[in-house]
């Protein structure tokens, strides 16, 4: 059975690149009707984070990401935080010490910071891998401090992956990395093996960056005389600086982007997009519909970055995708916040805005003018599209008021049809009528209708009173 794990560590909040991580691993057993396993991976104490384990449970719910075992859920190798987990690592390292796999290391800080090769790098030298059994044993009984170091074989090592092929690392280019630190707490490296093979992990999925790292991890399974997990590493993911994306760098959260207005769905969307190639070139999706035709194989080893610019048109086109009541709900405080006028039809503004806006919030700005027109350049009245200019403008608005004055149906419909008469009548396009009106009315370059309902929805008087003003503009 197919078996992945998102293991984030309570460093800090999750990010565009921890979600895909999260997010590929949860297809990929998605696609095999597999399992998702959470573990959350809690050893590095001096990083941790208040409130950051909480944040990737509520991310995870957010998001829709729904893990099969894991914190909460039990299962036969719960529960899944490795810190609790502490007794189970020792025992291991412990092994591959006896076997002669790996060896203690009692050397302080002061002689490991005074090592360093020809080139100026700091490598182990295996100085405690020469002590006699007799010196170990004196030196652990004493209560000496130590760590558990992997011994590195001679050799290559050469370890398989499914998105950048066969990779060959010559062994003299690790270190013996250690495995047990001397708090008595698993390595990061060391804590993976053990809790993947516990947890009967088949596929290892993660950033590209540990592909250095990997030989290591091969290594240690066939130490252990376990299976090797099938690895699959993802593309690079970088900011708009090149740098990679992390916590570190202090690039956008996950909850601070749901705060700017992006919804889970398009974050999750957007985030499927960085590193995968859809097979028929389509960009939006459901969860489910990315559950049903993700293939691993379409992984990318190219670098993506991440584009704000991108993930807003993204949401966008998912916010076109909501039930109109559900934007309706989403979009009022932002809609009441904006237009404050007695009477104003919330739920016509909402719908006149839903396909317009990449953020939801964006709405206010929208309609902001249905309270107070602002000031305008008459510049807005040139419009080479329309064939248009503050000169046409005037010999409009002048045929405009003198209609519109008249009218009794104060409607869409009866709006639209007078423009088209006074057009044909003077020998105007309807685009020359329609934009000064626009203009006038809105004092913006663009608009969430057209002019025609721009005039319902600010009702006769206050559509006359502001074509006047458009009129004594261009005058």
């Amino acid at each position: 059975m197919i078996r992945t794990r998102y293991a984030p560590s309570p460093t800090g909040f999750m990010h565009i690149g921890n979600l895909r991580t999260a997010l590929f691993e949860y297809l990929i057993a998605k696609k095999g009707r597999g399992v998702f396993v959470l573990r959350i991976e809690d050893t590095d104490s001096e990083r941790f984070v208040e409130g950051a384990t909480d944040a990737i449970f509520e991310t995870m719910e957010l998001t829709g990401l729904k893990f099969d075992e894991g914190p909460g859920i039990g299962g036969d190798y719960g529960p899944y935080v490795q810190s609790e987990r502490k007794a189970d690592y020792l025992p291991h390292a412990k092994n591959l010490v006896s076997s002669g796999k790996a060896y203690y290391c009692f050397c302080d800080k002061e002689r490991l910071d005074g090592l360093a090769d020809e080139r100026g790098l700091k490598k182990y030298d295996r100085f405690c891998q020469q002590l006699s059994a007799d010196e170990i044993e004196k030196r652990l009984a004493s209560g000496a401090p130590y760590v558990i170091r992997q011994l590195i074989p001679d050799g290559k090592t050469t370890f398989h992956d499914e998105v950048f092929g066969d990779i060959t690392i010559d062994n003299r280019e690790m270190e013996d990395q250690i495995l047990i630190k001397s708090d008595g707490m698993p390595t990061y490296n060391f804590a993976n093996v053990i809790d993947d093979h516990a947890m009967k992990i088949s596929h290892v999925v993660r950033g590209s960056e540990y592909l250095t790292s990997t030989p290591k991890y091969k290594l240690l399974y066939e130490a252990l005389g376990w299976d090797v997990p099938v690895f699959v590493h993802l593309p690079l993911l970088q900011n708009a600086a090149g740098q990679k994306i992390s916590k570190r760098n202090g690039d956008a959260s996950i909850p601070q982007l749901l705060e700017e207005g992006f919804l889970p769905q398009a974050i999750v969307n957007y985030a499927a997009l960085l590193g995968w190639s859809p097979p028929d070139n389509r960009e939006i999706f459901t969860l489910a519909e990315l559950e049903s035709i993700f293939e691993p194989k379409n992984i990318s080893k190219s670098p993506s970055a991440f584009d704000v610019n991108k993930l807003r048109w993204v949401n966008g086109e998912q916010i076109k995708t909501l039930p109109p009541e559900v934007f309706y709900e989403m979009a009022l405080p932002y809609l009441k916040q904006s237009v404050k006028k007695a009477g104003a039809d919330y739920a016509v503004l909402a719908k006149i805005t839903q396909s317009r806006v990449t953020v939801v919030k964006d709405c206010a700005e929208l309609v902001d003018f249905i309270d107070e027109l602002p000031d305008y350049d008459i510049e807005l009245y040139t419009h080479k599209k329309m064939k248009t200019n503050p000169e046409i403008a005037a010999q409009a608005l002048k045929l405009v008021i003198a209609e519109f004055a008249g009218l009794a149906d104060w409607n869409h419909d009866a709006l639209f049809a007078t423009v088209t008469k006074i057009a044909e009548a003077n020998e105007l396009k309807n685009g020359q009528v329609l934009w000064p009106i626009r203009t006038a009315l809105s004092g913006k370059p663009t608009t969430p209708c057209g002019a025609t309902e721009i005039c319902e929805l600010l009702g006769k008087d206050e559509t006359l009173k502001r074509l006047e003003i458009g009129l004594a503009k261009v005058s």
